[in-house]
């Protein structure tokens, strides 16, 4: 394949021809760039005990090497290693190791299970039938037309980046699988279609454990929660703010959305 074009347009062009298919899936090419220098330049920034702190808000120290990760560009262990050798006591360090130890375990269970982990590994634990669920993804979240604010500025930038928060996956995968009952598979397939560091591993154990197949109970979550961590982004300008599917206590939507005690 080429490598050397004169702008990004020409690449873009260039890789619309040569896999039409994924163009038609959605033409849209990321702005990040790709590269070991690019990853260089990450990994000088990473910074734990900032990322320890603000790693659960959308506007906190995270360090976006997973793509680089995904494809080999970075390994593990050198990030590991130069995350510690940046603080001074080691345990500034755990939350941002610990992170890259799910990414090792995910990828160890991907070894073992193969096409398995397209497969729930246990049961639901919302005390719904497989059944309830929808197989395929409804319109109006692949076209972000919801009226959610946050959820369809995720799928746009979803589509238009190749790259989202892991809180913002984690809060679009509960509003797939428990507010609008669709089979975690579906949601599975739709990020990879589009997430740069998508990888099935990674991805689907992440979206069981939302969905309750790999975890002792389902991940939801309430509108406070979100635009806690947002500080407001979506919510404040949300045309169903007070009326949204995430208003209420979590003792509230549990009851809502489940038929068990959790």
């Amino acid at each position: 394949m080429r490598r050397d074009f004169e702008n990004r347009e020409a690449l873009a062009l260039y890789l619309a021809q040569e896999f039409p298919q994924a163009a038609r899936i959605d033409g849209q090419i990321s702005p990040m760039r790709g590269g070991r220098k690019a990853a260089e330049l990450l990994l000088a920034e990473i910074n734990p005990d900032r990322y320890s702190l603000s790693r659960n808000y959308l506007d906190g120290r995270i360090t976006r090497l997973s793509p680089y990760i995904r494809h080999g560009v970075v390994t593990l262990k050198e990030t590991k290693e130069l995350a510690i050798a940046k603080v001074k006591d080691r345990l500034q360090a755990v939350k941002f190791v610990t992170e890259l130890a799910w990414r090792d375990y995910w990828q160890r269970l991907y070894a073992m299970l193969g096409k398995g982990i397209w497969e729930d590994r246990e049961e639901l634990k919302t005390g719904l039938p497989v059944d309830a669920y929808k197989q395929s993804l409804p319109e109006d979240i692949t076209s972000a037309t919801t009226g959610l604010a946050c959820m369809d500025a995720f799928v746009r930038e979803l589509r238009a980046t190749g790259y989202l928060h892991n809180h913002s996956r984690m809060w679009f995968a509960a509003y797939l699988v428990h507010f609008r009952r669709v089979r975690w598979q579906a949601g599975a397939r739709f990020f990879l279609s589009h997430l740069l560091d998508g990888d099935p591993a990674s991805n689907n154990l992440s979206w069981q454990w939302v969905a309750s197949t790999f975890a002792h109970k389902p991940y939801f979550f309430n509108r406070e929660n979100l635009e806690k961590y947002t500080n407001g982004l979506y919510c404040n300008s949300c045309s169903k703010r007070g009326h949204c599917d995430f208003e209420g206590s979590y003792e509230q939507l549990q009851d809502k959305l489940f038929r068990i005690q959790l």
